[in-house]
């Protein structure tokens, strides 16, 4: 039986892999906060917003391939080694912006080493918090990931008051790639894997299996791709995240199209990273207790519906904040939910690669999202049709995860 100051000292300990893993995010979420640079951008090189959009894309692609790479080296090598090269990456991208003129060179710096690095960032701490809690996985994951939502909320506003009015585009980029840089190495020293069956002192998992609770089994990737309910969680997670993608990357030139202020513009932005963030943290921590999937079929459900009504009451600044908040709570809802659903179902010794292969549903999204957005408003000078697009692809993304279940232990393990 452990003693009281056995499991103090031990959640201490565990508190510390939370604080890196949101110090790692905190800079990392920076990528959410793109459309910040969008209108800058092209008033400094005249690019037109289908081109910019395209950074964000290809940022969001490489992201998710880059997660599927650092995910395979992380369960073999440990995070450390992981975060610090992905952390190195993004700082060099970001100062690398500061000295390029050409779209190229934008969609190479930041749409492929910012979001390589990215996705080498975001694939530590993930695994790592699923190895610490198997106890409170669902929290433990989106507390560490709403730093990713929170780096938005941070530094959006920071790049968009202050650092490009002060000192322009250009020096943005390279006070964000020193600041990140400290950022990352300390989260990175932060991230340690737990040995190997690690079980919190005093805590049991239960006898048997519920929903929540996690497979004792752990699948390699060739076994989750043989799986049902990879293909159904995957389709669920490429389009259900597709809407919120469309808004991050569109934000602020939707509020613009609406004739909101740019005070108002702003306050959304916040509103919205704060929403990612609470979604992430306090959707893992519902999960816990009503099950992954029903919290994930509730957010979707939500998302269905309010994607339309943004677009409705964006015109607004009250109901703007408040739609905002609520499409970004559904989409951060499901970049952390799905990764303890993913260690839950598959195991934890290859959380990594695992989380990684369902993570290029993501990667999809990056694509759908933007293009719907840009696309749709080239073509019809307005967001209306893209926004209904959002809440349709949400009701397949539900029917999708209506059907998951927790796959069986491939029948040539068993005894």
């Amino acid at each position: 039986m452990a003693s009281a100051i056995e499991v103090e000292v031990e959640t201490i300990h565990r508190g510390w892999r939370i604080v890196g893993g949101l110090l790692m995010n905190l800079a990392l979420g920076t990528l959410y906060a793109w459309s910040v640079f969008v209108a800058p951008l092209e008033k400094e090189y005249g690019w037109t917003r289908s081109q910019t959009s395209r950074v964000f894309t290809i940022a969001v692609v490489t992201f998710a391939l880059g997660f599927i790479v650092a995910g395979r080296l992380q369960d073999r090598f440990g995070p450390l080694r992981v975060s610090l090269i992905g952390g190195g990456l993004v700082s060099l991208g970001y100062w690398m912006c500061s000295e390029i003129h050409s779209l190229n060179w934008l969609y190479v710096w930041f749409g492929v080493v910012v979001g390589f690095g990215t996705g080498f960032g975001y694939a530590t701490p993930i695994p790592v918090m699923a190895k610490w809690f198997p106890d409170h996985r669902g929290l433990a994951v989106g507390l560490a990931v709403a730093g990713f939502g929170l780096g938005s909320a941070i530094f959006g506003p920071l790049c968009s008051k202050w650092l490009v009015p002060s000192y322009g585009i250009e020096e943005t980029f390279r006070i964000l790639s020193g600041v990140f840089l400290v950022m990352t190495v300390a989260g990175a020293l932060l991230l340690r894997n737990p040995p190997p069956g690690y079980c919190p002192k005093g805590w049991f998992s239960p006898a048997e299996e519920t929903e929540i609770s996690a497979t004792r089994y752990d699948f390699s990737p060739g076994e989750v791709l043989r799986t049902r309910s990879f293909y159904l969680m995957w389709l669920a997670y490429a389009l259900g995240t597709s809407a919120g993608v469309m808004v991050i990357s569109q934000l602020m030139p939707f509020i613009k199209e609406k004739g909101i202020s740019a005070d108002h513009a702003s306050t959304a932005i916040l509103i919205g990273a704060f929403g990612s963030a609470a979604g992430r943290a306090l959707s893992g921590w519902m999960s816990d207790t009503l099950g992954r999937a029903n919290v994930l079929r509730l957010m979707i459900l939500i998302s269905m519906f309010a994607m339309p009504l943004l677009d409705r009451l964006g015109g607004n600044a009250a109901g703007l904040w408040v739609m905002v908040f609520v499409v970004y709570w559904c989409f951060g809802t499901q970049l952390s939910v799905n990764a303890s659903m993913a260690a839950d179902f598959w195991g934890t010794k290859n959380a990594g690669i695992n989380y990684g292969l369902l993570y290029t549903a993501y990667g999809v999204a990056g694509i759908i999202g933007p293009w719907i957005g840009s696309s749709f408003f080239e073509r019809y000078h307005n967001y209306d049709n893209a926004f209904t697009m959002a809440g349709i692809l949400a009701a397949v993304a539900l029917v999708a995860e209506l059907l998951v279940r927790r796959p069986k232990v491939p029948t040539t393990t068993m005894g």
